[in-house]
């Protein structure tokens, strides 16, 4: 098997750590027991090479062997290819997963977005673009909700990478307390977030942007 390489920033504020998205990987990685190493790249200073392995100048990015792969989607459909810890061998399981990965990327994290930006931000929660985006965001909460309370998790019965990404979206919003009224939506972002290796990979990006505090 080639070798796995994760490029992530060398440094980010205090603010998004522990919510920038290389963690993903790292915990698909560590779901799926795959080697990998871990490489920076200039958060403050984006040059050619960057943009090169990354068009949109953000991260994560995975080199495996020869090939890059960008977007954090992306990445973790190529992790799930390896690994049946991730993602299931038959036909209809392999179905489901990628439908709920398309729905967290699209019907759940385009509300939740913007809805976690207005608070980072502060921006103040009486316009009228902050009631659409909290009228969405309930939306699609109720739909999660609805679908959570009947299951441990989505596909099969058993955790899947569609999992990861799904309760990864959701923590954005747990981050800001935005679960409270969605019993099943909280409960399964507390399950996916107490395994190890979410802990692992969490605590791993923690390190590494520490230790450039620390540099």
């Amino acid at each position: 098997m080639s070798e796995l390489i994760l490029t992530t920033y060398d440094w980010v504020p205090e603010m998004p750590r522990g919510m920038v998205r290389d963690l993903r990987v790292r915990w698909a990685l560590e779901e799926a027991g795959l080697s990998y190493r871990v490489e920076s790249t200039p958060f403050r200073d984006r040059g050619p090479d960057h943009f090169a392995a990354q068009p949109f100048g953000q991260v994560p990015w995975l080199t495996d062997g020869d090939f890059t792969i960008f977007e954090s989607g992306a990445i973790l459909l190529h992790l799930g290819e390896k690994s049946p810890v991730l993602m299931p061998t038959d036909s209809r399981g392999r179905a489901e997963v990628l439908e709920w990965v398309i729905a967290a990327l699209n019907s759940v994290d385009l509300p939740s977005q913007p809805w976690a930006l207005f608070r980072f931000m502060g921006f103040p929660g009486h316009s009228p673009e902050a009631k659409f985006v909290d009228d969405f965001m309930k939306a699609r909460l109720e739909r999660m909700e609805a679908v959570l309370a009947s299951r441990e998790w989505l596909v099969a019965g058993r955790f899947t990478v569609a999992d990861l990404l799904m309760a990864d979206v959701l923590r954005q919003v747990h981050r800001f307390d935005g679960l409270e009224e969605y019993p099943a939506c909280r409960g399964y972002v507390v399950r996916a977030t107490a395994r190890p290796a979410f802990l692992k990979a969490y605590d791993n990006q923690i390190a590494h942007f520490a230790a450039a505090d620390a540099a």
